[in-house]
């Protein structure tokens, strides 16, 4: 397959490469430079070169846009702006190359956010529970999504995205390293829900909405079991040998991280209906198999650790 991916230098667009790569796949990394050198296997386009001749994607089988601004950041006004015009301009522009082209891709596969349905403690949502605009982010994901819905491709998927746990990114090595130092414990009241989800399955899970015909519109990229913030670190710290005993309370996380604190404080019970009803296989459905993967511990299940 002949396969563009936007923001492919973050966490999920380097395993993104590496996954295509190995299956041989045609890539397209687009960038807002040159980088200067490229990967094996992988041509670069700039977004400028897009804008002047889109004709340099003519024949995609797929594009995959992960472009934004990182939310792990203060959200200060401008850091605000930032985030919302950074998705907004990216997801415009594969709207507009797209429509450019004589072939469209038959399929843009476009990031999306879980807080778009925002947070609760009790609730659980799916790709057809209504979004609940409760914060700043949930407004984000849904000016993103309505951006995307404006992409003329016969299939547009909207990945929403879940907390992605990987070793080299993301956030599971921050949450780790309290465990680590002996120091781990809930964070705030320890009720919030973490919809998670393996980086190798979120890899697996954006090559078959790729790959299935079936698939489009909201999909929720998470696993089919998350767990409450205490329960998450009952589970690291069992793995890890460590205590747990060292609570984080909600004051202190919101004068570390001001709004931003409300990712670690709240949260949403996010379940993946569509993925499940396509039959998708979870290499990692519980979370201990896959914080033991992550640990470089073999799993209960058979799985061997993946490699670093």
């Amino acid at each position: 397959m002949r396969i563009a991916i936007s923001g492919g230098t973050g966490f999920i667009g380097g395993h993104l490469i590496s996954y295509f790569t190995q299956r041989q796949d045609e890539l397209i990394l687009i960038s807002r430079s040159d980088p200067g050198k490229s990967l094996p296997g992988v041509r670069t386009i700039t977004w400028s070169e897009i804008e002047q001749d889109p004709h340099n994607l003519e024949g995609l089988d797929a594009w995959i846009n992960l472009a934004g601004a990182s939310i792990n950041q203060r959200w200060s006004e401008t850091a605000k702006r930032q985030i919302l015009a950074s998705r907004m301009k990216t997801t415009a522009a594969v709207a507009n190359a797209v429509s450019a082209l004589h072939n469209k891709p038959p399929v843009v596969i476009n990031a999306s956010g879980m807080s778009i349905y925002g947070t609760s403690e009790t609730d659980t949502y799916d790709e057809f529970s209504p979004p609940r605009l409760t914060d700043f982010l949930a407004e984000v994901v849904e000016q993103w999504e309505e951006a995307a819905d404006r992409i003329a491709a016969a299939r547009v998927v909207k990945v929403r995205v879940g907390i992605v746990l990987g070793t080299d990114g993301g956030a599971f090595p921050k949450m780790a390293l309290p465990y680590k130092l002996g120091v781990g414990g809930p964070i705030g009241s320890g009720n919030q829900w973490m919809s998670w989800i393996h980086i190798d399955d979120m890899v697996r899970l954006i090559d078959t909405c790729v790959r299935n015909d079936e698939i489009e519109g909201p999909v929720n990229a998470t696993a089919p079991n998350p767990v409450r913030n205490r329960e998450f670190g009952e589970v690291l710290a069992g793995v890890l040998h460590r205590p747990n005993l060292f609570r984080i309370p909600s004051w202190v996380m919101k004068g570390l991280f001001g709004e931003l604190s409300v990712l670690l404080l709240e949260g949403q019970r996010v379940l993946p209906r569509k993925m499940l009803e396509h039959e998708f296989q979870f290499a990692y459905p519980v979370l201990e198999e896959a914080l033991l993967d992550l640990a470089g511990k073999p799993g209960r299940n058979g799985h061997p650790p993946s490699p670093p």
